[in-house]
């Protein structure tokens, strides 16, 4: 009894700390404590608040209290699981108790956007997405991340650390659960306020703000877990598939007319070379200066029917095309009649068919990777990323796409991150890349199950293994090792670029760019 007393006494104390929070980071105000509080205390089958004194403190997360929360729960049999899912649900509850409503958020937006500026608006808006625990910035900061020296430049690499991996109870579980078709995805606005399930997040803390974009409702938010800085998504207000058309380009630069500060793109829209999400209509933007962007141009083109844009070719592992230019207009029709004259391109000696055929249906094959931003010349700029999905009996998973030898690094589709030069590699490679460390340092040594043993956790790497212990030995220093991997793992991801690139960077490769763009209208300066 004294035992539950006193936990009852803590979890009150701890409410009272996490409204503290709450209130100096602007989640709420004074008047809101009481709701808050109260209905904090219901949520915990508490009688009455803590009545002692609260100490002072500034936390920079709210995530410590949440902890302390989150067992209570447990102990209390809030929790029908103590697995990171559960918890993950109930965190979510608790922290949308401590929210404004969402069109108190959307007033305060576009209040601080007139009155400041919109980056003002963003900072508050990115701010209070990460003190209330959507962003969950204490797993994304266990992220690996690198810079990677290539002909390319500066790739980045990440290790997606993150994503909690499901516990076995709950997988089981997955499996009994009846299907739902509610929110019909992880995009729809239908999941504000949701209070989730096992196999859907909970979404209390989740926020957006209604922006229109080529005269069509969108919102905007950011991801709950951040790949790169201000890390937003943009989508559609109605659930309807992804689609490349000449409405895309114009919605681009609306949105960087609006959110100068941001870049804003998309994944293209076919299987293979698209994202992981194509049944809902999005956009990806943020504030971050991705290694394409900072690529030079080093072939120049110009348009007979649109002399006040710039083209250019991107020395770039894929094949880009950058159109600047400050008249909006002209750059957005430019761009749709790319984009059109590319889906009906076909190059058989480039490997390029804009179409097959398929039990009597026209498959396409050709689309674009559209990127958006505002340059340091004050122009609009375009970079078009051409692509093709075709598959072929040598490369079943994509002629475009990471090759087999690939596979042990990335396999998964190439979406827009990728495209600029941010690798998301799986979680598992930061455990393998630890024990090939190992093998360089000479702390373990390479033996034949390595090589023969399908369930061997570094046999997909075998050959890769072999080839750095021949070229670096395997004495390294820790330091010299890693070194070495970061490396290498660069290497592996410009390799992919150029696996997913259309026109392959050699002479031939680049001649045949010239022949697209010479067919779509452009002539070399």
């Amino acid at each position: 009894m004294e035992r539950t007393v006193k936990a009852s006494q803590h979890a009150a104390l701890t409410i009272e700390r996490l409204l503290q929070f709450a209130m100096q980071n602007g989640l709420i105000e004074q008047l809101d404590i009481y709701t808050s509080r109260n209905a904090l205390l219901d949520l915990f089958g508490l009688a009455e608040p803590y009545l002692g004194e609260v100490p002072t403190e500034r936390l920079s997360s709210p995530v410590v209290l949440l902890e302390e929360l989150l067992d209570a729960a447990f102990e209390a049999g809030l929790l029908e699981e103590n697995t990171t899912t559960y918890r993950d649900l109930l965190d979510a509850r608790i922290m949308g108790l401590l929210m404004p409503r969402p069109s108190e958020v959307v007033h305060q937006f576009w209040n601080t956007a007139k009155t400041t500026s919109v980056e003002a608006a963003t900072d508050y808006f990115y701010k209070q997405s990460i003190d209330s625990n959507y962003i969950r910035m204490d797993r994304i900061q266990k992220n690996a991340y690198w810079l990677a020296e290539t002909t390319y430049g500066d790739l980045e690499i990440t290790i997606n650390l993150s994503k909690p991996e499901k516990d076995p109870k709950e997988i089981a579980l997955l499996k009994t659960l009846p299907q739902s078709s509610y929110p019909l995805c992880l995009l729809c606005a239908d999941n504000l306020g949701y209070a989730g399930r096992v196999n859907h997040p909970a979404r209390q803390n989740l926020r957006v703000i209604p922006l229109e974009l080529d005269g069509e409702k969108w919102y905007f938010q950011y991801s709950p877990y951040v790949y790169y800085n201000e890390h937003s998504i943009i989508f559609h207000e109605k659930h309807i598939p992804m689609k490349t058309t000449a409405h895309t380009f114009y919605r681009l630069l609306d949105f960087i007319d609006q959110f100068p500060h941001y870049f804003i793109g998309s994944n293209a829209d076919l299987p293979i070379v698209g994202g992981s999400i194509l049944n809902h209509d999005h956009f990806q933007g943020g504030r971050h200066k991705f290694p394409m962007e900072k690529a030079p141009s080093e072939k120049a083109f110009s348009h007979a029917e649109f002399a006040g844009v710039k083209a250019s070719i991107v020395k770039w592992p894929m094949s880009v095309l950058r159109l600047n230019g400050h008249n909006k207009q002209q750059l957005y029709m430019l761009a749709s009649k790319l984009l059109e004259d590319w889906r009906a391109y076909s190059d058989a000696e480039a490997d390029v068919l804009a179409f097959s055929e398929k039990d009597g249906q026209r498959v396409p094959h050709n689309t674009i990777t559209p990127i958006a931003r505002n340059n340091a010349r004050g122009e609009y700029e375009l970079d078009l990323v051409l692509r093709n999905n075709r598959t072929s009996e040598e490369h079943p998973d994509g002629i475009f796409h990471p090759h087999q030898h690939l596979h042990h690094i990335k396999k998964e589709n190439i979406g827009l991150i990728e495209v600029m030069g941010l690798a998301v590699l799986p979680g598992r490679l930061q455990e393998e890349l630890a024990d090939i460390a190992k093998l360089l340092t000479g702390e373990a040594a390479f033996g034949r199950e390595i090589r023969v043993e399908a369930s061997h956790p570094l046999r997909k790497h075998a050959e890769w293994i072999e080839a750095m212990l021949a070229k670096h030995g395997a004495a390294l220093p820790q330091d010299a090792a890693n070194a070495v991997l970061q490396a290498e793992v660069g290497s592996k991801f410009m390799d992919v670029l150029l696996d997913a690139g259309v026109f392959k960077r050699d002479e031939a490769g680049q001649a045949a760019f010239g022949r697209f763009l010479a067919a779509a209208g452009f002539a070399q300066q």
